[in-house]
């Protein structure tokens, strides 16, 4: 077999037409200066590389004709390497590397304890027993070189390749290495074939090879210094057919190579230990996916909490409610603003009541500020002249005494029901007030009960800043007249308006300020729109196609507007927080990148031993997996930690979403397998050969 390297465009002869056969429990020494070839034989006895033209036979097999996973499964489970700088893994412990083929071994022995029982017995024939918890840099270098020799052996290996095995050790370490391996040879029949520079080595062996310039010029035997009958012979040429001691059949690793629950056992472990060997860089590169993930929970969390908000302050207002208000005056020629004009009156009231079968409850009110006294204090506050029936249809709740009566509104009764805060700033904390007499704008009033609180609006109006008396006391004894909302104008300011020295009202009657009408269900509500529009032009006599003097308000559209703004407000503080997410995932590529560059040598070292490039594959993908989803896990913990903290401390509602806590841990996963793909293609295609040979 030859085996040719292009470099450019000069073509590199390292092996030309070698010719050998190996028998069975033989111990090959390979000599030769630099550049003869030797480590390219080595890597082709091993099954790292392939010859370019020939043919290579192990135990009656084309080796050249196995697939990548079979050429694996036949490193794994026929062949052992040791290698002349050792190759083990730092910060992991004898026993721990020694079983090290086993996580790729397809023999069944994926289990962890059987694993370490294996490596156990391993080191103790090789007199490691009491270093196997010690890391290769607690190991001098002819331990470290057994330890090698452990981890070749413990697959139980039919050939087992040295590359200069003794090249970095001193001769007392030397001398014990290759008498380790001339025992192995001798009592345990495992065929050996080392490269060597030095013939104090080469005389352990039986048989010496000499190679230059890529061919083998010479073929040493010598005769064993104890008896030992070869069991079987390997040849490299075809003619070879016969079953062996050892069958090798291609199916026998293609059975073993489909997923399955010990394959990806396999996986995870590899992974796992890989990141625990690298404990803080693997808890920082987590930090950009758990600060992702707990940063959307929050932010979800807060928008829902806005979304809840509104729901409350709408609901506050009652529900299924139309709102109408006075619409705007015309004096010569100039139209005032909205609610300039006193155009409802209590019999437009009764004609909707009558006349609008989808109207279930119709109220109304009249309100101004005014002077709200109680023995030396005093307070200025909304006065509001209400039916009877309109607390509980804007969701007013009486905290303590009673609500306003019919009666009450019938008879024009002297009774006041108080706000929170008109309470506390007369009253103070402790104080009773119900029973207790006020005046309002020099009227006397008795408390009948306390208006149960409703906070401030979004827009930090105070709710509980009113009081309220029936509407016939405001109209005739308090307030007098509905008043337009806002003043206007007029245009012959010029003239000044009649002298009015004591501030008299006028003494109309009937007007009000607001009109609600409550729908009978929540489908009605455009129903009952249209049949108080129609009452209303008919009664005010409006012409077709002008302009109402009134004006209509759905609160339910309100509510669906604000509720839709807080949704894009939460939608886009989620998209905020996702980002963070995107910027962890490019964390976990760029750390995982780095992790293929410094661990070439590791992943060539780990296909030497049996891996397939979809072990690398895989279990580099888990390692990326593996940190963002333990980092979404932590992100969720915290995030609904901090959701419910920030709940508690602001007494903002912040409820967690099952959404978010599931959205956030997909995505998290997703970042990992998106980021974690091509560093993980990346180390999987690599050549096993030039990633051993990297530094």
């Amino acid at each position: 077999m030859s085996r040719t390297y292009h470099v450019g465009d000069i073509d590199v002869h390292a092996l030309r037409e070698v010719d050998l056969t190996v028998e069975h429990g033989e111990f090959i020494a390979i000599m030769g200066a630099s550049g003869s070839g030797k480590s390219t034989l080595m890597s082709i006895l091993g099954c790292l590389d392939r010859p370019s033209c020939g043919h290579y036979w192990f135990d009656g097999i084309d080796v050249a004709q196995l697939a990548e996973p079979d050429l694996a499964g036949l490193r794994s489970e026929r062949l052992g390497f040791v290698f002349q700088s050792f190759n083990l893994l730092p910060r992991t412990s004898a026993i721990d590397n020694v079983a090290l083929p086993l996580l790729y071994a397809m023999s069944g022995q994926a289990h962890a304890r059987m694993r370490l029982e294996r490596a156990r017995a391993v080191l103790d024939k090789l007199g490691l027993r009491d270093r196997e918890r010690n890391t290769p840099g607690q190991l001098s270098g002819g331990q470290q070189q057994r330890v090698a020799i452990a981890r070749a052996l413990i697959n139980q290996p039919s050939l087992l390749l040295a590359d200069e095995p003794t090249g970095n050790l001193d001769t007392r370490n030397s001398h014990e290495i290759m008498q380790t391996l001339s025992s192995l040879n001798r009592e345990q029949g495992v065929t050996i074939i080392v490269v060597t520079h030095e013939p104090d080595v080469a005389a352990f062996a039986d048989r010496v090879l000499t190679m230059r310039d890529g061919q083998i010029i010479s073929d040493v035997r010598k005769p064993r210094l104890e008896a030992t009958t070869p069991q079987t012979s390997a040849p490299a040429g075809p003619a070879r057919e016969q079953a062996l001691p050892f069958p090798l059949a291609p199916s026998r690793f293609a059975a073993s190579s489909g997923a399955s629950w010990p394959f990806a056992w396999m996986v995870m472990t590899a992974a796992a230990e890989a990141i625990w060997r690298n404990k803080m860089r693997s808890a920082l590169t987590m930090l950009g996916v758990f600060i992702g993930v707990a940063a959307l929970i929050v932010m979800v969390s807060l928008g829902q909490g806005a979304n809840e908000a509104v729901r409350k302050e709408i609901a506050r207002l009652g529900t299924n409610l139309v709102v109408i208000v006075p619409g705007a005056a015309t004096s010569g020629g100039a139209r005032g603003g909205s609610g300039s004009a006193s155009t409802l009156t209590v019999a437009d009231v009764q004609a909707i009541r009558r006349e609008a079968p989808a109207a279930g409850e119709v109220s109304y009110l009249i309100r101004q500020s005014g002077q709200i006294r109680f023995a030396s204090q005093n307070w200025t506050t909304g006065i509001q002249g209400v039916s009877f029936n309109y607390p509980p249809m804007t969701n007013w709740q009486i905290a303590a005494g009673r609500a306003i009566t019919s009666e009450d509104e019938r008879s024009a009764g002297l009774v006041v029901v108080l706000g929170e805060t008109v309470r506390r700033q007369l009253f103070g904390a402790s104080q009773n007030p119900i029973g207790a007499l006020v005046q309002a704008r020099g009227v006397s009033l008795r408390v009948i009960g306390v208006l149960d609180s409703k906070g401030q609006t979004s827009f930090g109006q105070d709710q509980d800043d009113l009081i309220m008396v029936p509407f016939t006391t405001a109209e005739r004894k308090i307030l007098g007249v509905a008043a337009p909302s806002q003043a206007q104008t007029a245009i012959n300011w010029i003239y000044p308006a009649p002298p009015n020295p004591y501030g008299l009202q006028p003494r109309m009657t009937g007007f009000v300020n607001q009109i609600y009408v409550q729908a009978v269900d929540q489908n009605s509500i455009q129903t009952a729109i249209s049949q108080a529009t129609d009452i209303l032009a008919r009664r005010h006599r409006i012409r077709p196609g002008a302009s109402n003097d009134f004006s209509v308000r759905n609160l339910s559209q309100i509510a669906e507007t604000a509720e839709g703004s807080s949704r894009i407000m939460a939608l886009l503080l989620a998209s905020v927080a996702s980002i963070s997410l995107l910027v962890g995932g490019i964390g976990i590529m760029n750390i995982l990148l780095v992790s293929v560059t410094e661990r070439t040598r590791e992943i060539g070292l780990r296909m030497a031993i049996g891996a397939r490039r979809l072990h690398v594959l895989l279990q580099f993908l888990a390692e990326a997996i593996f940190i963002s989803v333990s980092g979404g896990i932590a992100g969720i913990v915290i995030g609904a930690a901090l959701s419910l903290a920030v709940s508690a401390i602001t007494g903002w509602p912040a409820p967690i979403s099952l959404a978010a806590i599931a959205g956030g841990f997909l995505f998290s996963a997703a970042v990992g397998i998106f980021f974690g793909y091509y560093p993980a293609r990346k180390a999987a295609r690599l050549d096993p050969i030039e990633a051993l040979r990297y530094e």
